[in-house]
This record gives C-alpha cells, sequence and structure tokens, in this order.
C-alpha cells in the first residue's frame, strides 16, 4: 500500500517553487496543481478550474479542491504558501497520508527577487531573450515583516509535524539543481521511476549577485547586521503551558464582572469588592464554572467584562513563599515543603511561626526559595511548576485558550482600575478598596533590597518585560 494519498509543496515566492513543480512534473504518476489554494486564482493565474473546481467552489468549501487532489490517479499534489487558504491547513498538516515538501531560500534572496518581480512584473522566465531587468531598493522594516511571516510559518510547520510525529523532505533553492536530491524527492514520494536530467524550461531570472541587484547596498548590509539572527535576546521559556483554569473563574453575583484570578495575588481583596459591588458577601459569588456554564453566563450578562490582575514579581514571589512553602497552616504546600527542607536544605523551620526565624532567616530562606523556582520553572527539577509561583504571563496565556480578560489590572492601582472597571457595566458607586492589598507586605519591606529585586527579576524576567515592572520599592 502506498505511503501517501497526496503531497503538499509548503513554499514562498521566488524559492523557486515553479522550477520545483517543473520537475516533479517530470515523473510518471506525479501531478503538481499549482497553487490549488492561492487566494487569488485555482492552480495557475489564468486557468478557471483545477481538477474540475473553480475559485468559487473552492472558496465555498475548501475541501472539495483537497478531496480532488486526493482521488485523483497517480499521486497529486499543489503548492502552498503561508499567505493561502488557512481553513485547510491543519487538515493537511495533521493527515498522515498527505506527504509533506517543505521548500526554502535565503530569505534577503528571496526578498530581493520578489521586489524585482514586483517591478517587473516578470514571475516566471522560459526564454532569456525576454528577460526583464531592474534594481531595487532594501527596505529594512518591510524586510523585516518579510522574515518574520517566514519564521512564523516554519515554526508553525515544524511545531505541527512533531506533535504529530511526522517529518517532512526539505529542499533548499540551492537543492533544486541535484538531480540526485529531485531522484531522492521522488523516492520519498514512493515513485520509482529516476531523472536523467532536469527539466530546464525554467530559467534563473537575477543570477547577478546581490551587490547589483540592490541599489542602496551598503546600507542593507548594515540593517541585516543590527538583526538577531539567532535569536540572542530571547528570554528562554521551557516552562509548561498552563491551561484555561475555567473552574478558578468569579462573576459578581448580579453585575455581568468575571474575575480571572492568578494565584498569589490579592485574590480575596478583589473577591470582597466584586460582592460589595453587588452589595452582597463573598458566598455570594458565582464560581465554580464549566466551559458550559460560562458560556451560559456569558450569554445572560448582557455587556459582561472579564478582567485578570497582575501583582508586582517581587510581592507575588513573596506571597507564594509565604502562604505555601513557609506556612504550616492549612492550604500550605506540605509535601514540597518537606522536599524542599530536605533536599534542598531551604532553611525554614519545621513548623512556622517559629521563635527563633526572624527577619535575618527570613531574607536567606526567601533568595534560596527563589534560587528553587529558577530551576522549577526552567524544567531542572522533579517537581510541577505550581500555579501560585508559574509566571503571570504563562497563567495569561492559559486564559486565552479559552477567554481573553478584557482587561488587566494592576495591584499597585488597584482602586483607580477597578473604578473605571465599575464604570464600564453602568456603577457609579463602588465598594472602598483597603490600602493594604498584601498581607505579606510588612514581611517583605523588612527583607527587601537590591539582592531581592535582582534575584526575582532574574528568576521572572518575562513577567518584568511583560508588564513593564521596574523596580519594586
Amino acid at each position: 500500500m502506498a505511503q501517501f494519498d497526496y503531497f503538499v509543496v509548503f513554499a514562498e515566492m521566488r524559492t523557486g517553487s515553479n522550477f520545483l513543480e517543473s520537475n516533479i512534473n517530470a515523473f510518471d504518476g506525479l501531478v503538481c496543481h499549482g497553487e490549488a489554494y492561492n487566494p487569488s486564482f485555482v492552480g495557475y493565474p489564468n486557468g478557471s478550474k483545477t481538477l474540475g473546481v473553480s475559485l468559487e467552489d473552492r472558496n465555498e468549501d475548501p475541501f472539495r479542491i483537497l478531496e480532488k487532489v486526493r482521488t485523483a490517479d497517480g499521486l497529486n499534489g499543489f503548492r502552498y504558501f503561508n499567505d493561502h487558504d488557512p481553513r485547510v491547513l491543519d487538515a493537511m498538516l495533521e493527515d498522515k497520508r498527505c506527504a509533506k515538501i517543505i521548500l526554502t531560500r535565503n530569505p534577503i534572496e528571496s526578498y530581493v527577487s520578489w521586489k524585482i518581480a514586483k517591478s517587473t512584473g516578470q514571475w516566471k522566465l522560459t526564454d532569456v531573450k525576454r528577460l526583464r531587468e531592474d534594481t531595487i531598493s532594501f527596505n529594512a522594516d518591510e524586510f523585516r515583516d518579510h522574515i518574520n511571516k517566514l519564521q512564523a510559518f516554519q515554526i508553525r510547520l515544524l511545531n505541527t509535524l512533531q506533535k504529530f510525529g511526522q517529518t517532512a523532505f526539505y529542499v533548499d533553492y540551492e537543492d533544486l539543481q541535484d538531480i540526485e536530491i529531485m531522484n531522492g524527492l521522488a523516492s520519498y514520494l514512493g515513485i520509482d521511476e529516476r531523472l536523467e536530467a532536469l527539466d530546464k524550461s525554467l530559467k534563473k531570472q537575477n543570477p547577478s549577485s546581490l551587490s547589483d541587484k540592490v541599489e542602496n547596498f551598503a546600507e542593507m548590509e548594515a540593517a541585516l547586521t543590527r538583526l538577531d539572527r539567532f535569536n540572542l535576546n530571547r528570554t528562554p521559556n521551557f516552562e509548561p503551558r498552563r491551561g484555561p483554569a475555567v473552574p478558578s473563574y468569579i462573576a459578581a453575583p448580579n453585575s455581568p464582572l468575571m474575575f480571572m484570578p492568578i494565584k498569589s495575588g490579592p485574590i480575596d481583596v478583589v473577591k470582597n469588592w466584586l460582592a460589595g459591588l453587588d452589595e452582597g458577601q463573598p458566598t455570594d459569588l458565582i464560581s465554580k464554572f464549566t466551559q458550559k456554564s460560562l458560556r451560559q453566563w456569558k450569554r445572560q450578562a448582557t455587556g459582561h467584562r472579564s478582567f485578570a490582575v497582575v501583582r508586582h514579581p517581587v510581592a507575588r514571589a513573596h506571597a507564594a513563599f509565604c502562604s505555601k512553602i513557609l506556612s504550616t497552616e492549612k492550604g500550605s504546600f506540605t509535601e514540597i515543603r518537606n522536599v524542599l527542607r530536605n533536599q534542598f536544605k531551604l532553611p525554614i523551620p519545621a513548623t512556622y511561626p517559629d521563635p527563633s526565624y526572624g527577619t535575618t532567616e527570613h531574607r536567606v530562606a526567601f533568595l534560596a526559595f527563589l534560587k528553587f523556582i529558577k530551576s522549577n520553572l526552567g524544567g531542572q527539577t522533579a517537581m510541577r511548576v505550581d500555579a501560585h509561583w508559574a509566571t503571570q504571563s504563562q497563567a495569561l496565556q492559559g486564559f486565552a485558550e479559552y477567554a481573553l480578560p478584557d482587561l488587566i489590572l494592576r495591584e499597585d492601582r488597584l482602586e483607580e482600575d477597578l473604578a473605571i472597571l465599575a464604570s464600564q457595566v453602568g456603577k457609579t458607586t463602588m465598594p472602598t478598596v483597603p490600602e493594604a492589598t498584601d498581607q505579606y507586605a510588612d514581611l517583605l519591606h523588612g527583607i527587601y533590597d537590591a539582592e531581592v529585586e535582582s534575584a526575582v527579576h532574574d528568576v521572572y524576567q518575562r513577567d518584568y518585560i511583560a508588564f513593564g515592572y521596574g523596580p519594586y520599592a
């Protein structure tokens, strides 16, 4: 039984996809049908139908042409670019019966070639006598957008194939002139035939060097040196993804307000405010949502608003430490606490409070906890990354899988932000917000210094960048 039912060539403009298609079509039993999902045409610019499917038919039902390609005689396929009809992309990527061919080219070369073709109007060359030549001006912002789109698409291809346990046949622009690689592609597709020579009907349009094709070549060189090609400034993120945490959401008794709590934040303060807004008690709040009941609430709560509250990373890490690790009261993480004391030598007492545990000991213990958190978030410990000390950025990304918050409020200006929120749902008065929203603030002020700030910043750099935080005090 053949391994594949059809194939897709993932490529971009000016990567040599026309040349690759002409050589694929040189094999008996292989048929490539052009750009079957180009937004402006189906198959080829001058064509009206592909496998009997018109542009109108395809736009109405994109899977119609996919089924035609899958069931046509021989092994059929088409070329697909990052701006083609997105409705079929996931279906193709997840289908193990679909062979994936990924064609790439040096992005600066494809960019310059695209600019020249756009200027001359010549996208394909079969006769050098008809060659139209031109030079172009390099635009740094335009190129940055160009490469960002290419990289994002390539990452999506790679990650989806990884998740579904698949691999692709990679071809670079320079490989297109290698007949052995073209024959290797045929072998990958399950074709026994081998070519003796490549199809030479298509000619390279711009064979000269980049310096001859770019008017401001020196400016282009300077701009490219400033690009972070290896993404050296990226903050590595090994933190596991978090789900939307729908059961944790809390709605006001009557007002159309939904609170999406981030753990180790001022949750109780916000719950009291939310209940008081409708002159109720915290027990009147609506909670324990499922995705179904949340949808029902949204349908009924006309003009609803959802919100989350972020806390400064120093205060939040300290609150997580005090409430879940230092504390031995109900609700603390007893097992993790014991592991941290015994294996990580976290210098905290067996029970808390303890008369021997003072400010000096608290500072040392908190710094040791931050060291553990850094390893934990980096995937270097066997313990779970708990939501109480996971990054707030990751928590918000998790929410976004199901419901985005309309507003992200900040603890250090909570009263002003809540007033704006209350006014948006028609409230003219609201409960007061306590001046102190962090019950562990006094303990923190006793140990906070530049070393503590630096240690927290080292752990939560993503949150500092994401929310624009400066030093805690």
